[in-house]
């Protein structure tokens, strides 16, 4: 039973996945005045399983002076850890039930750094240790604020448990009454996934492809599936954690279309900033953290630790 309720949890995932990379194309391509994919299928709706085809089917390559364990084992790390962070996510029902769920996918998201640490390293490519080395920083840096974030909203939730979100949130969602959190931790996603404008780790002009530049075929799809479900996964967070999305175990189908509405919007506006704005230089990305963004959730927390505890919105213990 638990593996079959494993491969509910995967399959979809991957699809989603593979249709976001199409969603993504076709934003590009309409925002930039072209049609995108649209050849695979009726209105390229088969690309993503034409890609999928190709790149799995391809021959892979290694360079001869690469390390074969950790140059084989960093794609599959990156793409199990994308994957097992959903475990705890209630949507509407999770599949392990945990009370520390929270620290589970923090603890989770912190060990994809070794992933990229391990492929550029293992690489033995100057191109890519130096856009592990990028990833590793802007990684380990960005998650100091998303910690102290969800720190700050377990404090008015009164627990480390997903579920009781819903019951604080019944009467206002907390992106109204805390959004400049919202706001940190959205921007901080975008860093945490290295999105545009934080895709330092790709810039092209200096660095090829950053830490994959050297893989191809099956283990180059795996770390592009690890970073589009992990752009997924951060998005139903912040619907969780900000938007009210009604997760009981009672959940009907306008809740659940409601949680996916608000999940694929957040998305969109990942893929919307892309097409809008310049990549940003590595001093910015860092001043961004340590000058502005740290010492105001500091000051935010602190606020929140400090709060009384009768205007924290603690639900009832589950």
């Amino acid at each position: 039973m638990f593996f079959l309720n494993l491969l509910l949890y995967i399959i979809p995932i991957l699809l989603a996945v593979a249709f976001l990379t199409l969603i993504e194309r076709k934003m590009l391509g309409y925002m930039q005045f072209r049609k995108g994919p649209n050849i695979v299928g009726p209105y390229g709706l088969l690309q993503p399983f034409a890609d999928a085809v190709k790149l799995f089917t391809k021959e892979p390559l290694r360079p001869l002076t690469s390390s074969i364990s950790m140059f084989i084992m960093a794609p599959i790390l990156a793409l199990t850890i994308a994957l097992t962070i959903w475990t705890p996510l209630p949507m509407p029902n999770t599949l392990m039930d945990l009370n520390l769920g929270l620290l589970l996918i923090l603890s989770l998201s912190s060990l994809s750094v070794y992933s990229i640490l391990w492929s550029g390293w293992a690489s033995n490519s100057k191109y890519a240790l130096i856009g592990a080395l990028r990833a590793v920083a802007q990684t380990i840096s960005y998650e100091v604020t998303l910690a102290i974030i969800l720190l700050s909203i377990m404090l008015i939730n009164g627990s480390f448990t997903l579920k009781t979100l819903v019951i604080t949130q019944e009467n206002m969602w907390l992106i109204i009454t805390t959004w400049p959190l919202a706001m940190m931790w959205y921007i901080s996603t975008l860093a945490e996934t290295n999105r545009a404008p934080f895709d330092l780790t790709e810039g092209e002009s200096e660095l090829v492809s950053g830490f994959n530049v050297e893989y191809a075929a099956g283990p180059f799809a795996m770390f592009f599936l690890a970073e589009y479900a992990n752009i997924i996964a951060m998005n139903a967070m912040t619907a969780i954690l900000f938007l009210g999305s009604s997760l009981s175990s009672s959940l009907t189908n306008i809740d659940t279309l409601s949680f996916v509405t608000k999940t694929l919007m957040l998305t969109m506006a990942f893929l919307w900033i892309r097409a809008s704005y310049p990549r940003f230089r590595y001093d910015q990305l860092m001043h961004l953290l340590w000058k502005s963004f740290l010492p105001m959730t500091l000051a935010l927390c602190l606020w929140f630790i400090s709060m009384p505890i009768t205007m924290a919105c603690v639900p009832p213990q589950m």
